[in-house]
């Protein structure tokens, strides 16, 4: 998408691109939805119809997420996208999405492993295992999650309860039409279950699902039977194994410095509950190159903690509205739910301090809830965003029980 976006904002010969990439690393079937505003960009970066798009990506059009057994009114409820019924994103495969923007993107490809990358002056320098060291402008460091967290270079996001899932692939329950797209209205489920949540993901080719854990509170083996039982219940037969994922709620604390622009799972990751991954990327993306291509590089310096700052606040506003769907527990009395409510989720006020964070994420939020507590919203604050926008949070509200 990196090098996608470069070709599209940058279209001048005056430069070279690299799109340096590990065939070893397989793609992995997480993250496959999105939100509707990756449906204008796919439009932009490969100058392909709507249409021919959601095909080439096997997808289907996401109009929200259903949530089932969240909260605690007891009743199932959709997050949709706004206007309601009309706006949509897609459901996609993650590496045919990969593949579409390859064909799109004007660079030099090179297959290496990346062993480090270092900020110098006037740049960063990229190191490969085989290759000799290139010196770069600009590097978009897209290597996914750090191996391990350190208080200094990363937010830790402890008030979103889960750290582990398991991807499973399914057979597709949506067909794909004769000579078209996909029309109909799909929704990622995003089911309640005793030791987390299950994701259901309609592509045209499989349908994705993934169960949502935590693995120091619960054993996999539980897990694993009780995706079994869901699976049955649910009319599905047989699954592809696909993997078992631990992953780190955080964010970095330095996502852009002017020469490296940490994106994806590098700079930040929150559990795919409401499918952050992508769209952060498209923000960090094209944050960086508006930047760098429309302002003159005497203001790099002054630039780049702006830039970075704004962005950690944005990616702690995400995390703070996903941690907050856990807060009124759900059908389930379960050991990972009271954990989730009880334990997890009251420590976002410590975790999101200003003063340890240096953004003001908790404050925007703070005030988000209030407004859901007054009697009438102002037409003035109709527009206001934390991360999302305010309709998303009242629908959350409502649905939840808040």
């Amino acid at each position: 998408m990196a090098a996608a976006s470069v070709t599209r904002l940058h279209p001048d010969s005056d430069h070279e691109l690299h799109h340096i990439y590990d065939s070893r690393i397989p793609v992995t079937g997480v993250g496959e939805g999105s939100w509707p505003s990756l449906v204008q960009e796919l439009r932009q970066l490969t100058n392909l119809p709507h249409e021919t798009v959601q095909q080439r990506v096997n997808g289907t059009r996401k109009y929200g997420v259903a949530f089932e057994g969240w909260g605690r009114r007891n009743r199932d409820f959709i997050h949709y996208f706004t206007p309601q019924q009309v706006s949509y994103a897609y459901h996609l495969s993650a590496d045919s999405m990969a593949d579409l923007l390859i064909n799109s993107t004007r660079a030099r490809h090179i297959d290496a492993k990346v062993l480090n990358i270092t900020r110098m002056e006037g740049g960063a320098q990229v190191e490969f295992e085989g290759l000799a060291p290139e010196r770069y402008d600009l590097v978009f460091d897209a290597r996914g999650f750090p191996r391990e967290l350190h208080p200094n270079e990363h937010i830790h996001i402890p008030f979103i309860p889960t750290n582990t899932a398991v991807i499973r692939r399914c057979p597709a329950i949506v067909q794909e039409e004769q000579g078209g797209p996909v029309l109909q209205h799909t929704y990622t489920r995003a089911i309640a279950r005793p030791h987390g949540w299950i994701f259901v993901i309609p592509l045209t080719v499989h349908t994705s699902y993934g169960y949502i854990f935590n693995r120091d509170v619960s054993r996999l083996a539980e897990v694993e039977s009780d995706f079994d039982a869901f699976l049955e219940t649910d009319g599905v037969s047989q699954f592809e194994q696909r993997a078992v994922i631990p992953f780190p709620n955080f964010v970095h604390r330095r996502m852009y410095d002017g020469a490296v622009a940490r994106i994806g799972n590098a700079a930040a990751f929150m559990e795919p509950l409401e499918a952050t991954a992508i769209v952060s990327a498209q923000f960090q993306i094209g944050m960086v190159l508006q930047i760098r291509l429309n302002r003159s590089v005497e203001n790099l310096e002054r630039d780049a903690p702006v830039v970075n700052r704004f962005l950690v606040n944005n990616m702690l506003c995400y995390g703070l509205f996903v941690g907050w769907h856990y807060s009124c527990g759900s059908k389930y009395d379960s050991g990972f739910w009271r954990h989730a409510r009880d334990h997890a989720w009251p420590q976002h006020r410590t975790a999101a301090d200003p003063e340890v964070v240096c953004c003001a994420a908790l404050r925007k939020f703070d005030e988000m809830m209030e407004l859901m507590n007054q009697p009438v919203i102002d037409k003035s604050d109709w527009n206001r965003m934390c991360a999302v926008p305010l309709t998303s949070y009242c629908q959350m509200s409502q649905g939840l029980g808040y």
